[in-house]
């Protein structure tokens, strides 16, 4: 594709791969999300085996005190991965490496003046060489990358990369593709991913068929989202059987024939819109037991989110690391998770929270929804009947430190001009915030007393990009 230039990020990935290699020890800094814990779990266990002693630590964005870890650090390297980019020009100190596939720090390059300070950060992001990083690649799949450089037989953690892409929801739409689908294919070709055509609904090794089909969000299923009586009807009418053996049955339970079936049943039901998002690649991670949460890649991503955003960001990287303790450990994070995300969903809509204005449409869920999980509530309500595709939602939710801000689109959108990086970047600036992201995913925090002049200003600069 035109302006991607893959051999100049190789060299930057061949670069970082040498510091890595040559530390004497090793903090690794790295984001809460799925993508984040994958990234991390990628660079630990590079450093053990190249015997090298490590620090995680965990941050929910580059605020002060994540800053000041990297910057006041005792180790010889500072590992930064899916997390850093944005911030280049705050990083002060010699020996960090940065794996991230956020937007980077635009003063940073224009404020050096000699060619130390260039290399004092090994800086590895899509965006320096024509690639998108909302899509083409995420945090974990860069980090791959030096991991890979640094020896091929690190090639067996492609499957981690795989999950942090799917954590952030890269593979909406058909699948991976970009720079994923190199990674996709390690994946493939060392036996630990299969790629499968089938329902990409969530849940389909762990959920009951029902359930399966109940609370499908992405895409709702009209006639059957949030209707049991009517998900109970659909599996009768094909004569498919809800138990086996004395057990619920899952999606991944049924025979060949039972999935064509019910897809096809399924595919009648969509909007013609939403078939394809309905049916497409899933990916199944093969060494990991079938009916479990690690066997699908989303399945898998939600478990280490379920983890990252109930403050236990280290049980999820355990999990990626093959600790089985950590599995049970993970339970009650799982559970939490699944229950705020569907409680925060039914907030919003039973108390009509979310309004639209011309260009946006937003909520503010208060203290009512936990900060950490504002936007994959965001992302799950524009996918859903509740929203308006074609206009960003942005949402509100009270934090330590102000208000979050959450703001996700549709692709689409980004095809038409829409870069709510930027977007979320220059309003949280102008109202006494910070803010950054991806093309159609990205956050800020603001003062509290801020947020309608700050919609105001985010309205205004949707207006002026949106063709």
């Amino acid at each position: 594709m035109q302006g991607m230039d893959l051999k100049g990020l190789e060299k930057a990935v061949m670069k970082a791969a040498a510091a890595v290699s040559g530390a004497d020890d090793v903090l690794i800094v790295s984001h809460i999300d799925a993508d984040g814990i994958s990234a991390a779990a990628i660079a630990a266990t590079v450093c053990e085996r190249l015997g090298k002693d490590y620090d995680v630590l965990f941050f929910n964005k580059m605020g002060e005190d994540a800053i000041d870890a990297v910057n006041n650090s005792s180790r010889s390297l500072v590992w930064i991965s899916d997390l850093g980019s944005g911030y280049l020009s705050r990083l002060s100190r010699d020996g960090i490496v940065v794996t991230d596939h956020h937007v980077p720090d635009s003063s940073w390059r224009m404020g050096q003046t000699t060619l130390g300070e260039f290399n004092r950060i090994m800086h590895v992001n899509p965006h320096d060489h024509g690639y998108e990083g909302s899509s083409d690649i995420s945090g974990a799949g860069v980090t791959y990358l030096v991991a890979k450089s640094i020896d091929p037989a690190n090639t067996d953690l492609a499957y981690l990369a795989v999950v942090g892409a799917c954590g952030d929801m890269q593979d909406s739409g058909n699948g991976l593709s970009g720079i994923n689908r190199m990674i996709l294919d390690d994946a493939v070709s060392n036996g630990s991913l299969e790629i499968k055509e089938d329902v990409r609904l969530y849940g389909r090794e762990t959920r009951p068929l029902v359930g399966f089909l109940q609370y499908s969000s992405d895409p709702e299923v009209p006639g059957l989202s949030n209707d049991q009586e009517a998900c109970n009807a659909f599996y009768s009418r094909l004569g498919i059987p809800l138990r086996k053996g004395g057990r619920n049955r899952c999606w991944t339970d049924l025979s060949e024939n039972e999935r064509a079936a019910a897809a096809e049943a399924l595919l009648d039901l969509m909007k013609e819109k939403d078939r394809t998002r309905l049916v497409g690649e899933t990916y199944v991670l093969t060494d990991f037991p079938k009916g479990t949460d690690r066997r699908d890649a989303k399945e898998f991503a939600t478990l280490l989110n379920s983890c990252g955003r109930y403050n236990d960001a280290p049980t999820g990287m355990r999990i990626c690391m093959g600790d089985e303790d950590a599995v049970e450990a993970s339970k009650e994070n799982r559970s939490a998770h699944k229950r705020n995300i569907s409680g925060a969903i039914d907030l919003v809509k039973k108390n009509d929270l979310l309004k639209v204005r011309r260009f946006i449409q937003y909520f503010d869920a208060g203290s009512e929804i936990k900060d950490t999980v504002l936007g994959i509530v965001a992302g799950m309500l524009l996918n859903g009947d509740g929203a308006y595709r074609g206009l960003p939602i942005i949402a509100f939710a009270d934090s330590d430190d102000g208000v979050k801000v959450s703001a996700r689109a549709e692709k689409g959108m980004a095809e038409r001009g829409l870069n709510l990086s930027e977007i979320m970047k220059k309003a949280a600036s102008m109202v006494g915030g910070f803010g950054g992201g991806h093309n159609v995913a990205a956050g800020a925090t603001i003062p509290g007393d801020k947020k309608e002049e700050f919609l105001e200003i985010v309205e205004d600069l949707v207006s002026a990009q949106v063709i």
